[in-house]
């Protein structure tokens, strides 16, 4: 596929630039795994854990980045500039406490059924909240008035400097568990997976993503070779429902050797898996990694795999009905 020229693309020297720019903000998220885990995943497991990550999410690493560099590229005592985004919950948290610690403020643009938690995380953060409808065409629209106000667009997944940014968790992985067979990361806008693709590209190691049925746009992508700009998703998993990313769709194009879809009930399934044998909280967008290491014994099965846990957000009384049904 031909990359447009009009885009700017991330490499892997923007990745470990970045890791060294948030490395005093961001936390250095520990990688867990379990034999009992691994028995019934059917392979080994080594997760790399950002629902630890500060604000519950990777999306902290992204954020931090984009900001930073925002501050480096501003003259000498202009004034620091609003900025805005739109977000399921997870990127405006992020943002918001990027922006607050820059000293700038943040605006963010949410679909009126986010998670209830994911909202105040937002405002306790210090974003200020603008509700939109429920659909991707809605957030865009609401992100572009916020930029016609004179605010600094930060788009959730589909900037260099924030796929350069989620990119430094697979370098940190990489480093602690040397030897992986493959990385699985999940993919929503794919911000996540394209930044993780770019590091694991230059370890030779094979890149998987994992996708609800429900919001299955990027797999659509690849099977018709053009990036599909329209779906209506319908998924637990909150934090994929996003289209896919015009510069992270040419480097999933790329550097991805497969995107595997995985069911709702697969997902809760998944959850509960992670508390059972690990004691931990996890999103659903971050169970469709072990939701898809259990679906596919034929590409995961004797393998040793990475696994990004992207994040740990929850409304637990829907997380308490989850692992204990």
């Amino acid at each position: 596929m031909a990359v447009d020229p009009k885009l700017d693309l991330p490499d892997i020297t923007d990745i470990h630039l970045a890791r060294a720019r948030i490395q005093h903000q961001v936390k250095p998220t520990p990688v867990l795994s379990d034999p009992d885990l691994d028995d019934w995943a059917g392979c080994k497991l080594s997760l790399k854990c950002e629902n630890f990550q500060r604000t519950g999410s990777f999306k902290f690493r992204g954020a931090s980045n984009a900001i930073i560099r925002l501050d480096e590229d501003l003259d000498d005592g202009a004034p620091k500039q609003a900025v805005a985004t739109h977000s399921s919950g997870n990127h405006g948290a992020a943002l918001a406490l990027a922006a607050r610690i820059s000293g700038r403020e943040a605006h963010i643009v949410m679909p009126d059924d986010s998670v209830a938690t994911k909202v105040a995380a937002v405002k306790r953060f210090g974003g200020t909240v603008h509700f939109c409808k429920p659909t991707h065409e809605s957030r865009e629209a609401g992100l572009a008035t916020l930029v016609d106000q004179g605010m600094t667009a930060i788009h959730p997944y589909d900037r260099a400097e924030i796929i350069a940014g989620q990119g430094s968790c697979a370098l940190e992985l990489l480093g602690e568990k040397p030897g992986l067979d493959l990385l699985l990361a999940p993919v929503g806008g794919g911000g996540l997976i394209s930044g993780c693709a770019l590091a694991a590209q230059a370890q030779g190691v094979s890149v998987i993503g994992a996708e609800p049925e429900g919001a299955a746009d990027t797999h659509a992508s690849l099977e018709q070779g053009h990036r599909v700009d329209h779906w209506t998703p319908n998924t637990i998993a909150d934090g994929l429902r996003a289209i896919v990313g015009e510069r992270n769709f040419l480097l999933i194009s790329k550097l991805v050797s497969q995107v595997v879809l995985v069911g709702e009930d697969e997902i809760r399934a998944a959850q509960a898996a992670a508390w059972r044998y690990l004691r931990m909280v996890v999103e659903p967008s971050s169970a469709t990694v072990l939701a898809a290491v259990k679906r596919y014994p034929e590409v995961f099965s004797g393998h040793r795999v990475g696994a990004i846990i992207s994040g740990g957000n929850v409304l637990l009384g829907d997380w308490c009905k989850t692992v204990d049904s």
